[in-house]
């Protein structure tokens, strides 16, 4: 009874602890430190992946590039360059790298192009796992690539065989977002029907694209209503342009036809604010956690597994070398003592030999 009466009383009169600040300084911690993302960008030329890009986060990544002309793409191979920048806002720091895949699906023979950036990949993971496994690992640098942008033509009929070997090449490796490139040389019919053909693409050839989590119960319902109009829109159908355009007294990113204005950030023209809104106020953390806990740990567990069966394989060719040395040596020991047994029959032999002429 006393035990009880104390409860009730500690817990009309509780006293503040002060553990309910760890989300603050956790919050604190991370602002100080900064954020990273690192996106790659893969698709043939002339799709608009630059533009994009630079639409997404007002900036200006490729004023230096030089576009090669038909006869150099001709036998272009697939390079891969990494711009990093720095961006603030409102106090908060994120250094975005974009991996650029230039010359990807430009050559008359694109088989295995898609190698370099798999073998990339691969290396920023390598490169993890070893700083992971060395011994200063408080200043790990993260460039694990946590997106993949895949663009798709809008004038083909769903996936190109390229599209369909690429994807299925890294779909295991990274978070592989598709985008249905140039909507605006499209009707919303005609948008309609290639995403609808492109997901059934996907889902025929068996492509794992990244799957948006799922909403939790108490979510409110606003909240899973735009969730599921971004999953409702894979792939997105995306518009870009470096270019402020003005129409009716207002000034917007967009681009200026004869039949009309179509603006970047409208949901009515394209997905671009939705795509925007995923990578960057929504899910960028998601995919950096699935990059973490899903690509990056069956990286780690297959160089685990294959380090294990060296070590298996080097003992086991040790204990084989260890028998092989002992019945080596016990063969030559056999041979020398039967060498020594036929030299004493021989020597045996000769003075028989000499005793009997000796007798006659």
């Amino acid at each position: 009874m006393h035990f009880i009466t104390v409860f009730l009383l500690q817990d009309q009169d509780k006293e503040y602890v002060g553990f309910a600040t760890l989300p603050n300084q956790v919050h604190r911690k991370t602002v100080k430190k900064g954020f990273t993302f690192t996106l790659i960008v893969a698709g043939e030329s002339g799709l608009g992946k630059s533009t994009l890009i630079n639409s997404l986060f007002l900036t200006d990544l490729y004023k230096d590039r030089k576009v090669p002309n038909a006869e150099e793409r001709i036998n272009q191979t697939v390079d891969i360059v990494k711009h990093t920048i720095s961006i603030e806002e409102k106090g908060i720091k994120l250094r975005l790298s974009i991996i650029d895949t230039p010359g990807f699906g430009d050559a008359v023979n694109n088989t295995e192009s898609w190698k370099q950036i798999e073998d990339y990949i691969d290396q920023q993971f390598e490169q993890y796992f070893r700083d992971e496994s060395g011994l200063n690992r408080r200043n790990i640098q993260d460039n694990r690539v946590h997106c993949c942008l895949y663009f798709i033509s809008p004038f083909g009929h769903g996936l190109r065989p390229l599209d369909v070997e690429c994807m299925k090449a890294l779909h295991e490796k990274v978070n592989i977002v598709p985008i249905l490139a140039k909507a605006d040389s499209l009707t919303q019919a005609e948008v309609f029907r290639k995403k609808m053909k492109i997901r059934e693409d996907i889902k025929h050839f068996g492509i794992n694209v990244y799957q948006f989590p799922e909403c939790d119960s108490d979510e409110d319902e606003d909240f899973k209503k735009q969730d599921q109009i971004l999953k409702d829109s894979i792939p997105f159908a995306v518009i870009g342009s470096n270019v402020q355009v003005e129409s009716k007294g207002r000034k917007f990113r967009g681009r200026i036809y004869p039949w009309g204005v179509v603006e970047v950030e409208n949901p009515a023209h394209s997905d671009f604010l939705l795509l925007r809104n995923m990578l960057v106020r929504t899910h960028m953390q998601d995919l950096k956690d699935v990059t973490r806990e899903t690509h990056y740990e069956n990286y780690r567990a297959q160089c685990i597994q294959n380090m294990t069966r060296m070590v298996v394989r080097k003992d086991s060719s040790s204990r084989k070398m260890k028998r092989y040395t002992s019945l080596t040596h016990s063969v030559i020991s056999s041979l020398t003592k039967l060498r020594r047994m036929q030299e004493v029959l021989e020597r045996i032999q000769e003075q028989m030999q000499h005793s009997q002429r000796g007798g006659y």
